[in-house]
């Protein structure tokens, strides 16, 4: 559980999950919180549903293997999340301009709405903290409804840094949108290095997992 809450803690920064909706806060006009709301809840709702389905895949291939085999499979891909993130180049900086572009371009729910589905997709390529998480998930011997409760907690668990920084924006209304820009500022520089760190992080998380279960338990 506590490697499961702290790869749900790592995958809470990611573009869709923290910056957009920090660019959603940083937008000039009054705060829509419906608009905030629309991004949450259909990002939420979107990973859920893909983790459903991956489990469902996962769950019938690990059902023909055998329980150490399938824990060997993970270890391995905790070992190539940890040897990957080495290959992040600090110096290249994400094109967060395009994002912040289309959040400006249009306030309604369904185009925000549109966006987080956008940033969902666009996410599922780097969405390896989430993909270890349900292959932690698949390997233990968890029944449907229980697998269910924890991707469910864990996509909520996404959303809780976002969350609280909303009230901190309603809290303290323009006294934290320098810190808000900050953050956004931060990441523009710093994101490529920031996603091989949590790469790094998640796949000791994982690989630390299967090490237990196949070595000491």
């Amino acid at each position: 559980m506590a490697a499961l809450a702290g790869l749900a803690l790592l995958d809470s920064t990611s573009i869709g999950t923290l910056f957009i909706p920090i660019w959603l806060m940083l937008t000039p006009g009054r705060l829509r919180l419906s608009r905030f709301g629309v991004y949450l809840g259909t990002i939420t709702v979107f990973y859920f549903v893909v983790g459903v389905l991956i489990v469902l895949g996962a769950s019938r291939v690990i059902d023909h293997l055998d329980g150490k085999v399938a824990l060997w499979i993970q270890l391995v891909i905790g070992v190539f999340l940890f040897v990957i993130s080495f290959r992040f180049d600090s110096k290249k900086k994400p094109d967060t301009g395009k994002w912040q572009d289309r959040i400006n371009a249009n306030g309604s729910a369904a185009a925000v709405a549109g966006i987080a589905v956008l940033a969902g997709v666009v996410e599922l390529a780097t969405m390896l903290p989430y993909l270890g998480a349900i292959g932690m998930m698949s390997a233990a011997d968890l029944a449907p409804a229980q697998i269910g409760l924890l991707l469910a907690g864990y996509c909520l668990v996404m959303i809780v840094p976002a969350v609280l920084l909303l009230g901190g924006r309603l809290a303290l209304r323009s006294r934290i949108e320098p810190f808000l820009n900050r953050i956004s500022t931060w990441f523009a520089e710093k994101g490529a290095s920031t996603t091989g760190w949590i790469l790094g992080i998640a796949g000791f998380l994982v690989a630390r997992d299967a090490i237990a279960r196949l070595f000491f338990v």
